[in-house]
């Protein structure tokens, strides 16, 4: 593990069990973040981002989901977390930003109550010192009338006010990780913009680890340092944004790039589309998941899972071909 490493993720498996059926949702993804960085995870629906983001907080059920592998988080293992343990990291060590931070809230609490119960906790203070925080914290991410919305239920808020106070709660306690799960998915543009340079703004100011989970790579491109590209619960390319968007190796990443709307595009002219659809997560193909999909396949891509190479010295990618679809340096076993 690098000395700069914050976040260490090596072999990471998460399996759901029910019913007699296994789901492989996510199947060795390593990753490191280091400290200060914003890394994305980007990738189609299902592809295991999500239940990436959530194995880091220990969110999955214990009954029904199995999770292997390292995860290490500020030099701690958090598998290893006693419950204890967990209540202390979680709001404290790490934090998160739900998609949907009206199902996130608590209904029946204020949002100031919210963020006071995370204050007292995590940094014992009392509860008039936590509604002085509370009232700051409000503040820091722009809500208009911050000490009215500390009396405001959640459904009292605007979208993107709600958005802005799950950001404060998230930034209450100080935590040196943030996990942001496609926090401006379900807002207009030009509050989705106002987000992404807030989170932006707190990340460089707090000198935080983020990792920022979207579908969107024009949000991606605005918030996020380095990129790793999930494909059926495995990471199929990981590099700088820029490496990415002008250098990308893996055909997965180049159909996900040329699937974006290209500016001029005129009306009526039908959008670039992925054939198919992403393999069964509980009938997964022996080879590259992506070998139906791509137009490159050889027989060697449903044979063999393809092993993950250095391009540079921080660029890797998964993919039997990827050296004979673009001239570069030699490569060698990555993740080793």
């Amino acid at each position: 593990m690098s000395p700069e490493s914050y976040v260490h993720v090596r072999d990471l498996h998460v399996e759901f069990r029910r019913d007699g059926q296994t789901v492989n949702a996510v199947n060795g993804v390593s990753f490191d973040v280091q400290k200060g960085e914003v890394m994305a995870l980007i990738g189609e629906s299902g592809s295991g981002k999500s239940v990436t983001l959530r194995a880091l907080m220990r969110l999955h059920p214990p009954k029904s989901s199995f999770l292997t592998g390292t995860l290490n988080v500020g030099g701690e293992a958090v598998l290893a977390m006693n419950a204890s343990a967990l209540r202390t990291y979680r709001g404290g060590k790490c934090a998160m930003i739900f998609q949907e931070p009206l199902l996130a809230f608590d209904p029946v609490y204020t949002v100031g109550q919210q963020i006071v119960e995370g204050l007292k906790r995590h940094e014992g203070l009392s509860t008039r010192e936590a509604q002085a925080r509370a009232l700051e914290a409000l503040r820091q991410v722009r809500i208009p009338s911050p000490e009215r919305r500390l009396d405001s239920y959640p459904h009292e808020m605007s979208g993107g006010m709600r958005q802005r106070a799950m950001i404060a709660l998230a930034l209450s306690c100080n935590p040196q990780l943030l996990l942001a799960d496609e926090p401006t998915t379900a807002l207009d543009a030009t509050v989705q913009i106002q987000i992404l340079i807030l989170l932006r703004e707190q990340q460089k100011q707090r000198g935080m680890s983020v990792i920022f989970v979207t579908h969107d790579i024009g949000a991606a491109v605005e918030i996020a340092d380095r990129v790793a590209v999930m494909y059926a619960g495995r990471i199929v390319e990981e590099a700088s944004i820029s490496e990415i968007l002008n250098h990308p190796r893996h055909p997965y990443t180049q159909v996900l790039l040329g699937s974006r709307p290209k500016e001029g595009l005129k009306k009526g002219v039908a959008l670039h589309c992925i054939p198919g659809s992403p393999p069964d997560l509980a009938n997964l193909p022996g080879g590259c998941a992506f070998a139906a999909r791509c137009p490159h396949a050889k027989p060697v891509c449903t044979q063999m899972q393809p092993p993950t190479e250095q391009v540079t010295e921080r660029h890797v990618v998964s993919c039997h071909r990827w050296r004979e679809l673009a001239t570069d340096t030699p490569v060698q076993q990555a993740y080793a």
